[in-house]
């Protein structure tokens, strides 16, 4: 432990688990680790094993650069909750050394290095202790950095290094100034501040760590000063640290007890929110979350989530799920949680808080609409109110993805690509879930069908649509839609036409209709 500008620096042991995303996914899905592997995001690679790093997969490759590069190369959708979920047992054996630990993310655990090191004599001792028990318990190989500091003390962790006391900043001196962007911390503005960073000739830590704290605030910010801070191998927001006050805590009985994941879930956001209310009205935000469970027959589980920066509602509520979802899958449990406690166990002022929950005048009713639709989900179920995300695809049904409220907004495919063949702008206004069959009829009343070469066999008179007729006004098309032709189980093969309508009032309607199977359907509606 240290002390620097009046901040006391601990000194930290972490426990860090490469590619930790790639290695829970293998896990889940029975993958063999030789196997090259990745996890994907939409469509870009987000993390990858060292076996398909040495075959020229890539993080920030697209899917299809990833699979050109390594034919072999399996894809795994990203999950947060799966890879918390696996990470347990690995968290428990580490706690079965050195208790009090916090998780950071699943695949990285801190805990203050003076009770192992002091317990095992030596900081080697404990390093090695740690290994070895996770190997013997889990099967997984991880690596133990000891250093002043969670920052400095993860990228030691990276390199399997025990600094000496007192000599972090200098470990940290010559390091490459993008380790200040941790791909997996996903820090907003971070990517770009460490690429004005190099393009101003500031390449390392240590020669953005010269420069004076002043200047640095002065000239790119508060996001920054905390990067420096980091540099310097200080805490980033340890000056501003507040101990809560107990009546933070919330807690919940459930009655009946809860067991099964998806129950859980629901009283994670709950309870998530309560304890979200809290906090706003005190003006402080929580930075390293207590999630505590008793069950039926009266077993105490305990773990506490470190955060990089103050937890949203969904934040608290994505880490309460995953954990419930840990200890309900992972841990042998004798009974369901009878009772489920979050204690806010450090909390950081107003000041470090994100615009968004300081925004009084749209901030208030934002939240109130929020509560009011997660209280909508807890009664009707988490589909019951969802949010539409724009991404790519060719047809309108493809571009747009409908998330449940709460859940990470993220579309369904990139909205970057070309995507040739793509529908023409402007787009339906309305896209039904499912497309509604309908009837095209030239002037004797016959179906009008698609040739082969993508040509109508008769122009189109009337729309039979909703027990009706509509008299077509104009049309234009048909578009081909021949889609995954090299596979025979994903071929999609259609035809895409509009058509302007007018009903017996004369109001005009235009409708984009397709034809797959030998029948028409809406697939949308335009103003």
């Amino acid at each position: 432990m240290r002390a620097e500008s009046g901040v006391v620096v601990v000194r930290t042991l972490t426990v860090w688990c490469q590619d930790w995303p790639v290695v829970a996914a293998s896990a889940e899905a029975g993958t063999p680790a030789q196997v090259p592997a990745a996890v994907v995001l939409g469509n870009e690679v987000v993390h990858c094993s060292a076996t398909a790093r040495a075959e020229g997969v890539r993080r920030g490759q697209r899917k299809r650069g990833a699979q050109a590069r390594c034919p072999e190369v399996v894809l795994f959708e990203d999950d947060p909750e799966r890879d918390a979920r696996v990470f347990e047992p690995v968290a428990a054996a580490v706690e079965h050394l050195a208790p009090g630990i916090e998780v950071v993310r699943p695949g990285l655990v801190a805990v203050p290095a003076r009770g192992p090191v002091g317990y095992f004599k030596s900081a080697e001792a404990a390093a090695e202790k740690v290994i070895d028990h996770i190997a013997d318990t889990t099967g997984v190989e991880a690596q133990v950095g000891i250093a002043d500091g969670l920052f400095a003390a993860t990228l030691a962790a990276h390199r399997g290094l025990i600094v000496p006391e007192g000599l972090t900043e200098e470990f940290l001196a010559p390091l490459g100034i993008a380790e200040l962007d941790q791909p997996a911390e996903r820090r907003r503005g971070r990517p770009e501040l460490v690429d004005l960073l190099r393009r101003l000739g500031l390449r390392t830590l240590g020669a953005f760590a010269q420069i004076p704290e002043r200047d640095v605030a002065s000239r790119f910010g508060g996001e920054a000063v905390l990067a420096h801070r980091l540099a310097r191998g200080l805490e980033d927001r340890a000056h501003d640290r507040r101990t809560p006050p107990p009546e933070l805590s919330v807690a919940q009985h459930l009655d009946p007890p809860v067991d099964r994941v998806d129950a859980a879930a629901f009283v994670a956001k709950g309870l998530a929110e309560l304890l979200h209310v809290g906090l706003v009205a005190k003006g402080v935000a929580c930075t390293r979350l207590g999630i505590r469970a008793t069950t039926e027959t009266g077993e105490e589980l305990s773990r506490v989530w470190r955060c990089a920066e103050p937890l949203t509602p969904q934040g608290i509520s994505d880490r309460v799920r995953w954990q419930l979802d840990g200890w309900l899958t992972t841990t042998r449990l004798t009974s369901g949680i009878a009772v489920l406690r979050l204690d806010p166990e450090e909390v950081v002022g107003a000041a470090a808080l994100q615009l968004g929950l300081l925004d009084q005048g749209q901030g208030d009713v934002a939240d109130r609409a929020a509560r009011a639709l997660v209280h909508v989900q807890g009664l009707l179920g988490p589909g019951s109110v969802v949010t539409p995300v724009l991404g790519g695809g060719r047809g309108p049904a493809e571009q747009v993805r409908l998330v449940p409220w709460g859940d990470e907004r993220v579309p369904a495919a990139d909205p970057d690509q070309p995507w040739p063949g793509r529908l023409p702008a402007p787009s339906p206004a309305t896209v039904p879930v499912e497309p509604v069959p309908v009837g095209l009829v030239d002037g004797t009343g016959a179906d009008v069908g698609v040739t082969g070469r993508y040509e109508l066999t008769a122009p189109p008179h009337r729309v039979l649509v909703g027990g009706g007729s509509q008299e077509v006004r104009g049309w234009a098309g048909p578009w081909p839609v021949d889609e995954r032709w090299w596979d025979a189980e994903a071929a999609h093969r259609a035809a895409r036409l509009q058509v302007l309508t007018a009903g017996e009032n004369g109001a005009e309607q235009a409708f984009l209709l397709v034809r797959t199977g030998g029948r028409w359907a809406v697939e949308g509606v335009y103003d």
